[in-house]
């Protein structure tokens, strides 16, 4: 059953439940009023007529004898006479010629004057059912001449107005139900229009293919139905939030996948390359160790096999630090690897740019570190891989000539790392890709642009490692890396142990 079933069935149900209540009261307080009013011209009845049987004598006491000597009675008011000496008599006024006040009396028969008597067995007012007579309300009175007078009115009158007024209750109410239903159907159908459309649009979203490929969300509940001052209209603004969350987290995925993909071609090409050197290399030894014929050739024979070995050292040796440098960034992603203790910023920076100046005598290299020690709590040897592979990243990609600036500082809370330069700056193409694991200013890949282009995505998997944030800024001359770290042991999340 729809819910608008269920409202419509529910509302309908209790309305007409009221409905009847109230005509059932209504009918009832009405009956009773009419009752009364009925007993009371019932008693002005009896009581004249009483009046007018006390001038009759006890022997000649009958109903048409009573009668005979008053004004014609209304139609239907019935009149018994009980007389020690008569016995019982009664008679009924007809109408005659639609004349309410001229009509016969016929005489009551004794099956009816029998249902009169049981009646009033026990009381004075009762109602009875005559037979061809119809439902009358009567009343015995006793005479000071030892008569016993009962007089009668019919109730049909209260009976018409009754099932008239229940007619029209009836039929009103019908009428009201069939206007309630159609309202009710029409606001049920308008007020749920919001929800039609969510379920619309939910099955609409439920038919797209979400599982694989690029996948955007376009659907969305209309405005007008998506209302967040209308309950209804709440649950379409709450299904947009969700979808748009979606497409995000879809979007997100995607660009996930693409940089997975990308992530493993990378790693494949950078294994490739050393794998291939080492195959060629061994090849060529054990071709030329194959060709050796004579003792006088065992010197060159030596000298290439020992070249090439050289060669095989040196690529598994970059393989090596690749894969060191794979497993470093897969360790750091689960938040394994780091072990804090009490680091000096300032004494570690000046070690990294230490080791750095004798590797690129070309360049200028300035430090300027506060003569307070900066403290953090992290990885001292992680940490130095950061300051290290950001000088190494400022060396590689900037001219002969070009002055390094390692600067340490605290800045609140927080300490504060940064390595500038003034070189040639970097490619705005690639800068929101700067962090990205592989990413180098130089698609070629040559060996003279850079290592792997691990350096900076590792130093960035420490440095949040730390929870702290590594930015970049850069424009022609001006380039700087600038690492924030928090030194409230508090802030870190990890309790530091000392190593």
């Amino acid at each position: 059953m729809s819910l608008q079933t269920r409202l419509m069935t529910a509302v309908i149900g209790f309305v007409s439940l009221i409905l009847i209540i109230v005509a059932v009261i209504t009918s009832a307080t009405l009956g009773k009023t009419m009752e009364d009013q009925l007993d009371q011209k019932l008693s002005e009845y009896a009581h004249q007529l009483v009046r007018i049987s006390q001038a009759v004598a006890p022997s000649s006491a009958t109903a048409q004898n009573v009668l005979a000597s008053s004004p014609a009675p209304p139609v239907g008011v019935l009149f018994v006479v009980s007389s020690p000496v008569t016995g019982f008599s009664g008679v009924v006024a007809k109408s005659e010629d639609g004349d309410e006040f001229a009509g016969t009396l016929d005489p009551l028969t004794g099956a009816q004057l029998a249902e009169i008597a049981v009646s009033l067995k026990d009381t004075r007012v009762a109602t009875v059912t005559l037979t061809d007579l119809g439902s009358y309300r009567v009343m015995a009175l006793p005479t000071s001449n030892g008569l016993i007078v009962v007089t009668g009115l019919p109730r049909d009158e209260i009976q018409n107005q009754l099932t008239q007024l229940l007619t029209v209750i009836a039929l009103a109410t019908i009428g009201g139900l069939i206007l309630l239903a159609l309202t009710t159907a029409i606001t049920i159908r308008v007020s749920l229009r919001p929800l039609r459309a969510v379920a619309l649009t939910a099955t609409r979203v439920a038919n797209q293919q979400l599982d694989r490929g690029e996948v955007t969300i376009t659907e969305r509940v209309p405005a007008y139905e998506a209302d967040p001052r209308t309950e209804t209209g709440l649950v379409g603004a709450s299904l947009n939030k969700l979808l748009d969350h979606v497409n995000t987290s879809l979007a997100s995925r995607q660009k996930n996948e693409e940089r997975m993909r990308r992530f493993v071609a990378d790693a494949s090409h950078e294994l490739r390359t050393p794998l291939a050197s080492i195959r060629g290399y061994s090849e060529l030894s054990l071709r030329a160790l194959r060709r050796t014929d004579s003792q006088a050739e065992a010197p060159e024979v030596i000298e290439s096999t020992t070249s090439s070995l050289e060669r095989i050292q040196a690529q598994s040796l970059r393989m090596t630090r690749l894969v060191e440098d794979l497993l470093l960034l897969a360790r750091l992603d689960e938040g394994r690897e780091l072990v804090y203790s009490t680091v000096d910023l300032a004494q570690l920076a000046l070690e990294g740019l230490s080791d750095a100046r004798p590797t690129a005598a070309d360049h200028h290299w300035v430090i300027e570190v506060p003569d307070e020690p900066v403290t953090i709590v992290g990885d001292a040897g992680r940490m130095h891989q950061v300051v290290a592979n950001l000088l190494a990243n400022a060396r590689t990609h900037t001219p002969a000539g070009t002055t390094v600036t390692l600067s340490v500082a605290q800045e609140g809370q927080e300490a504060v790392l940064r390595v500038h330069d003034d070189g040639p700056g970097i490619d705005p193409a690639i800068r929101d890709e700067l962090f990205a694991r592989f990413a180098r200013g130089d698609s070629s890949r040559a060996r003279q642009t850079g290592g792997t282009g691990l350096g900076l995505a590792i130093a960035k998997a420490i440095v949040e490692g730390h929870h702290g944030l590594i930015t970049v800024t850069s424009e022609p001359g001006d380039t700087t890396f600038t690492v924030r770290i928090p030194m409230n042991p508090a802030t870190t999340g990890d309790a530091p142990a000392e190593a």
